[in-house]
């Protein structure tokens, strides 16, 4: 299926690795320009060249902390008309809710709302005077099955999912949709991450902590990256536009609700 979006311009926030160069990738097959950003440049500039490479696209890049005004704006520099913008961040670490204090709450709040928040107030009035636009936010699955451990995280996931349910519905009507991806154990470098804790902290080897996580999917493995970046890929195309303020779920079939 063409996707319709040849040529279109997307920024795609951490993005050096992991999900978001999923995101990056899957987009820049379909034709996309793609801004990629991250903390590391050394890491950076391989994907660069990596996705420049293999596609016929235009690849920039805007290192820094997406949670910084000056790397945001950087960002919109490299891309100031973007057709498509895909937040993503990497989540604050799991956690006992006695030890987090204010500034833990201040750090997840910036890092996993208030930095895409910011984001989509920068490129919103652009796409409805376009009469095109496709911002993808990559949440979690714990927005809707939240555990505690994790509260950090799904508090501030949430708070970014209701602001765009609430502004997808007034910014339809242009072609502008707002949609969330929600992984769960998806096999990057947070889920190693992830395994490695258990293997410390649970007495057992890193190879039993991912046969309990594949064990704890429906589907009895752990998700590809690039299932979640071309599920991305098709909420940013010309045939989604009537897909607006959801939540997709991609998490092999676990999720034992209905709605």
């Amino acid at each position: 299926m063409d996707l319709g979006i040849k040529g279109k311009r997307a920024i795609v926030c951490a993005s050096s690795r992991g999900l978001g160069r999923a995101c990056a990738e899957s987009l820049a097959r379909e034709g996309v320009h793609v801004v990629l950003n991250g903390r590391d440049a050394a890491t950076l500039e391989k994907t660069q060249a990596a996705i420049a490479n293999a596609f016929a696209v235009d690849v920039s890049v805007a290192v820094g902390d997406i949670g910084e005004e000056s790397t945001r704006q950087a960002l919109l520099d490299a891309c100031p008309e973007p057709d498509i913008l895909i937040n993503n961040n990497g989540g604050p670490p799991p956690g006992r809710f006695q030890d987090w204090d204010r500034d833990a709450w201040i750090a997840a709040l910036d890092a996993n709302m208030l930095a895409p928040v910011l984001m989509i107030r920068s490129v919103i009035d652009g796409m409805v005077e376009r009469r095109f636009g496709r911002i993808v936010n990559i949440t979690s699955a714990m927005v809707k099955t939240p555990l505690a451990p994790m509260g950090l995280s799904t508090a501030a996931r949430t708070g970014l999912t209701a602001m765009a349910k609430a502004l997808s519905k007034q910014v339809v009507s242009s072609n502008v949709t707002i949609n969330q991806l929600l992984p769960e154990r998806i096999d990057t470098d947070r889920q190693r991450g992830m395994a490695q804790l258990r293997a410390d902290f649970g007495g057992v080897s890193i190879e039993q902590a991912y046969e309990e996580m594949k064990a704890s999917i429906a589907a009895g493995r752990l998700g590809r990256p690039q299932e979640l970046g071309d599920a991305c890929a098709f909420l940013c195309s010309a045939q989604a536009g009537f897909i607006s303020g959801q939540n997709l779920q991609l998490d092999g079939g676990s999720y034992a609700g209905l709605l």
